[in-house]
């Protein structure tokens, strides 16, 4: 079966409905007053989590006024249709039900979802980048949380992404191909996935790593869509391609388990339990389910 353009979603990590509003970000005047607005809307974030809210057929972000916002650096995520400015707040978390994305993102909305991923992605970077790579100084945090500046060299940085390939390999049987890293339970399996390396295309990252971690070719990689991945700041390139060599050579490092399967034999090993898939929010999954021609029960 040909695997058709366009049908590769919903990607659970990939909605947004604020405005980023980048011009505001170094606007102190406006800053100010928008942090002095009721209306405004803060999110905590701590560790990859924030506080939520379930109710039955979903989860909502459990979003503070400025006034009950702890002390912490401070982000401005955007502002809405209607003019409420977000902010996310790095700090201990408030009481509640604290989660990350991997247990909420099928559960929140376009916005709840969206502002969350965007201070995760934020605070990771944050995290790791306290000081310049050029001398060693502790940088300050400017631009609403959007660059770091070193006090004593000026040098300037900001928030990093890292492009990363996954790919769903499909062969003339029409069976996908799907494998196990070393650290993975038993039966859970996904597609293969690699960093693109300096100086590389996407198409021949693809190639590169399917070639060095299951020693098959392919060919004709096409690109399918994308989702920002904020554990700690992937960006998830996806991409079909077709195997001209079947042979499995696996790269005990990377890979501990790999299959071809068909669509009768994924069903099978689903449904007896002997396979579990990767989860709602992961674009493996979207890729996966392409390939198949329908949502699969079940996953990680």
């Amino acid at each position: 079966m040909e695997i058709s353009e366009g049908l590769l979603g919903p990607l659970l990590l990939a909605r947004n409905a604020i405005d980023r509003s980048a011009a505001l970000r170094g606007d102190e005047e406006w800053l100010a007053r928008a942090w002095a607005d009721e209306k405004t809307r803060v999110l905590v974030v701590r560790d990859g989590q924030t506080v939520i809210r379930r109710f039955t057929d979903g989860a909502a972000v459990v979003f503070l006024s400025p006034l009950d916002a702890p002390e912490g650096p401070r982000y401005l995520l955007g502002v809405d249709p209607d003019g409420v400015a977000y902010f996310a707040v790095q700090a201990p978390l408030p009481p509640g039900e604290a989660a990350g994305l991997r247990q909420t993102g099928a559960l929140l909305d376009d916005r709840d979802a969206g502002l969350v991923v965007y201070a995760v992605a934020l605070e990771a970077w944050h995290t790791t980048h306290e000081f310049c790579p050029r001398c060693g100084s502790r940088t300050t945090i400017t631009s609403s949380g959007h660059m770091r500046v070193c006090p004593k060299d000026g040098s300037q940085h900001f928030p990093r992404v890292d492009p990363a390939v996954i790919m769903l390999i499909h062969d003339d049987e029409d069976r996908v191909l799907l494998a196990r890293g070393p650290e993975w339970p038993e039966g859970r399996m996904s597609v293969l996935a690699g960093f693109v390396e300096p100086g590389e295309s996407l198409e021949h990252a693809v190639m590169r790593e399917v070639l060095e971690e299951v020693g098959i070719t392919v060919t004709a990689p096409r690109y399918m869509g994308s989702q920002p991945w904020p554990f700690p700041r992937s960006l998830m390139l996806g991409f079909v391609a077709r195997a001209t060599t079947t042979e499995i050579v696996m790269d005990p490092v990377e890979i501990a388990e790999a299959q071809w399967l068909s669509r009768d034999e994924l069903t099978a090993q689903v449904e007896s339990g002997r396979l579990r898939l990767p989860g709602q929010v992961s674009i493996a999954r979207r890729l996966i389910e392409t390939w198949y021609g329908k949502p699969i029960p079940g996953d990680w």
